[in-house]
């Protein structure tokens, strides 16, 4: 099969620092897919991966790159803002078989305050979305349609705006869950989360909202993290990309406390990918396939474990160190 794996960062050049992970990602799926027999192209404003065929693109041409692209492959995986993902994914389900979340789907994920309510509906642990700060409480400040922790702050005060959301903050143990939802959702790994507390000394008075602040960072993740609740992480996890109607790789993030409490579900590969392909037997690529063609195995195997920080990615994926010349 002709393959087509698109992922933003590397396809665009828009924003530097987040290549290094976006190319972990990206070579991480594209060797897999070729290791089980298939061909992979991939839109690329310059980065090489040393994996699969690059096509040229450019931040103005990324959309019409995959568009083209599409007509001419199999099946097709975009990895993209949370934001821009319901637009792209369409264009992927228009003119060949999307091995991720739909549209609809990516974007009820993708609006902080949308999925919140339907993970609350569902029964499901979440933190609490705040109109206002109460005092002697923090809360995590959020773009409603960012990723990760992008511009994402802690405070004690904020102002209620229409870009950002305030949800109470529970403190526990950052992690995250890895799985491919279907028909037949598939479990692979627990994931310690490396999360680290900035504290920002100036007040930022054109962004009121994070007055007295520490920005709160991603920094990496080990996998897979062992722990006596991972039962209750998966069912928690299952339960939420079920009540999305996600498809596909999906990265859920759940700080646990005397409960699980699911933060943020990302319908799209996640960073921590790069691990699961270091301690995962299965080829991530194969089971993409089976999850939209075929029939998923019942679990994974695991062996070892294996940690990384965004430092690393920086250094392996640097831009001269994976650009052909």
């Amino acid at each position: 099969m002709k393959i087509l794996v698109a992922e933003f960062a590397v396809g665009t050049d828009i924003e530097k620092s987040l290549i290094p992970e976006g190319a972990a990602m990206l070579k991480t799926l594209a060797e897999s897919f070729v290791r089980v027999g298939h061909e992979v192209h991939y839109p690329s404003a310059g980065t090489e991966i040393g994996a699969g065929m690059s096509l040229k693109s450019t931040a103005e041409s990324f959309r019409q790159v995959v568009e083209k692209e599409a007509k001419k492959c199999d099946a097709g995986l975009v990895i993209a803002p949370d934001g821009m993902l319901p637009e792209l994914n369409r264009i992927l389900e228009e003119n060949t078989v999307n091995l991720g979340c739909s549209p609809e789907s990516a974007a009820c994920c993708a609006d902080k305050i949308l999925c919140t309510k339907i993970l609350e509906k569902a029964g499901i642990n979440a933190p609490e979305l705040a109109e206002k700060a109460e005092k002697g409480k923090k809360y995590v400040i959020k773009p409603r349609f960012g990723c990760g922790a992008e511009a994402t702050y802690l405070v004690t005060e904020f102002e209620k705006t229409e870009e950002f959301i305030a949800s109470e903050y529970i403190e526990g143990e950052h992690l995250s869950v890895s799985l491919i939802a279907g028909k037949k959702p598939l479990p692979l790994t627990v994931n310690r989360q490396f999360i680290e507390f900035e504290e920002k000394k100036d007040r930022a008075g054109e962004n009121p909202e994070k007055n007295g602040v520490s920005g709160i960072k991603y920094n990496g993740s080990l996998t897979p993290y062992q722990t006596p609740r991972a039962e209750e992480l998966y069912e928690t996890a299952i339960s939420a990309v079920k009540c999305l109607d996600c498809f596909g790789y999906v990265g859920v993030d759940i700080v646990l406390s005397e409960l699980p409490y699911v933060v943020d579900v990302n319908p799209r590969p996640t960073a921590s990918l790069f691990g699961i392909s270091r301690v995962m037997k299965e080829e991530i690529g194969d089971l993409l396939l089976k999850n939209r063609f075929g029939e998923l195995p019942d679990s994974v195997k695991i062996e070892g474990e294996y940690n990384f920080s965004k430092d690393m990615l920086g250094e392996l994926f640097g831009r001269k160190s994976t650009t052909r010349h």
